[in-house]
Formats: C-alpha cells, structure tokens, sequence
C-alpha cells in the first residue's frame, strides 16, 4: 500500500479516536441506539428527532460505563436535544468554524455505539452556503451538507474536520440525501438557552397556514416576485393575529417587510427577538390589501 494511503488511514483513526472520547450512544430502551456528544462537563447534545423518549434515558459512556441522563431541553426546529449527565466528563475536540469548510473538504461523523464502541463515517462536504433554512424555517449559517451515508447509530455525533476540529452536529432531518451538519455555533447557543430555559423562545402569531397560488394579475398588482402566498385557514380565538383582526381567508402576502410565499418564510420573521414587539402584517381580504399591526407572542406547542 502506498505510504500516503498509510498515513491518512492512520490520521483518520487517530482523529476518531480523539473525538470518539467524547461521544456516547444514546439509549431509551432495550435495542436501538444513536450517538451524543459531550459538549462540556455534564452536557450531552444529541439529535432532537433520534430521542425516542423525555424520561429513562441512558448514555453509555466512552469507558463503556452506562449512566442515567435526564432531558434539559429539546428543539425540533434545529433537530437539537440537550441532556444532562454528571458522569459525562469526556473532552470535546477543539471547536471549529464550520464556514472554514469548503466543498471537497473531508470530514468524519464520530458516533458510539451502545456495545461496539466508536462508530466513524468518512464524508466529503458536498455544499457550503453562508446561510440557508431548513424546511423547520431555522436558518443555519454556515449551511453544510455532507455527502456520506450516515448509519442510524451515528446520528447525532460529532463532525470533525481533517484537523480534528469538532464543527457541528450530523443529521440527515434536514438532507434528502447524506446529512447535515448543525454548526458549532448553533450549538453552542442552542445548549445555553436550552439549560436556562428548557426551550428556544420563538415567536406566535396564533393562525393556521397554507401556501397557495396567486392568479398573475394580483401578483402584478401587487408588484410581488413569489407566486405564492399564505391562506389563513385557522385563527386562534385571542391570539395575536387574531386580536390584530386577521380572520380566516385572509391571504398574507408580507410580514416585516418581506414577502412570504412558504411557512418558512413566517417561521424565519418569528425568532425570539420578535416576541413582543409589534410587526406589520400585508393581507389581501376581498382583493383588497390591507395592513395591520400585530405584537408577536411566544409560541410553545407549535404554530404559527
């Protein structure tokens, strides 16, 4: 074999062993597990959508111990779960700037599993964006999605770069194919509202949604690029639109100031420096536009 090929065999299993002492499988039951990781001293993060259950978690640790884990906090928006775990003291690989990676970058997804140990998938980053959101509305900046098939196990492990800089979490919640990586940054923040709070603070307007179709007309009159906008089907009785006098059949065509065509699009302009404060809302109510003012409230069970 040639002795390049022996080097960088030899770098990628010094890099997984290194961030594998952070890692740990996550478990709910008897069969079945994903990876975790510890993001600092009795901090676990792990994919929100692979916990299977909010009570009798168990992580096994990477001396192979097995240690109970309680839930701090979860957000499906990011697919990102919070655990804590006082055994869990194994040293995260220095954090990196997910932005430094570029198409063709190689990175690895270092997971554990619950009886194996270590877990590694060897991927190349397929896309860089500085930012874009998901179909949860989250925007995640950098956007990277990493071209690797992810085994179930390894969901929620650590993505590593080819210095052994941890940049994120995977998951493939928000790729039709390979994964994605949730940036380090977007963890770290994620961690720290989630242990204060239990929850990501994240604006509510109280109405139920629809993208529909605009004929070309509306749309030239409105000057509107989209060709889309959003059908009110469901007004919550005293809820923020609903006390601002949007009703059913009401079509949103703007919020803030900006167009909106998708349920992203409202779910991007309702981050949780919006709960509170008043923001414009343009409808079309029996072909005629309108305008209203609405204070945006904190939504805790989904919504828009």
């Amino acid at each position: 074999m040639p002795t390049e090929l022996i080097e960088l065999s030899n770098s990628l299993a010094e890099i997984t062993e290194r961030a594998a002492r952070a890692t740990v499988a996550v478990h709910t039951g008897a069969r079945g597990s994903s990876s975790g990781v510890v993001w600092k001293p009795g901090v676990i993060v792990t994919a929100e959508h692979a916990l299977r259950q909010d009570e009798d978690i168990q992580v096994t640790l990477p001396d192979g111990r097995v240690a109970p884990a309680t839930l701090a906090g979860r957000d499906p928006l990011t697919d990102l779960a919070i655990l804590k775990c006082q055994e869990a003291r194994g040293a995260l690989p220095e954090i990196g700037d997910a932005a430094t990676l570029k198409p063709g970058s190689i990175t690895l997804v270092v997971g554990r599993t619950r009886a194996s140990g270590p877990v590694a998938g060897l991927g190349v980053v397929s896309l860089v964006a500085g930012e874009r959101r998901t179909w949860t509305g989250t925007a995640l900046a950098p956007y990277v999605r990493l071209d690797i098939g992810l085994q179930p196990i390894a969901v929620g492990g650590v993505v590593v770069d080819a210095h052994g800089h941890a940049m994120g979490i995977a998951t493939p919640k928000f790729a039709r194919f390979g994964a994605i990586a949730i940036p380090a940054r977007t963890v770290s923040q994620a961690v720290e509202t989630l242990l204060e709070k239990g929850r990501i603070p994240r604006g509510y307007l109280g109405v139920g949604l629809q993208a529909i179709r605009l004929p070309e007309s509306l749309r030239q009159t409105l000057g509107r690029k989209e060709r889309t906008a959003l059908i009110v089907l469901e007004a919550e009785p005293d809820g923020p639109a609903h006390k601002a006098g949007i009703v059913i059949g009401d079509i949103l065509v703007s919020l803030g100031g900006r167009e909106t065509a998708q349920l992203e699009d409202i779910q991007a302009g309702l981050r949780g420096e919006a709960i509170g404060k008043p923001v414009t809302v343009k409808f079309i109510r029996g072909g005629a536009v309108k305008e209203v003012s609405v204070v945006v409230g904190e939504r805790s069970h989904g919504g828009e």
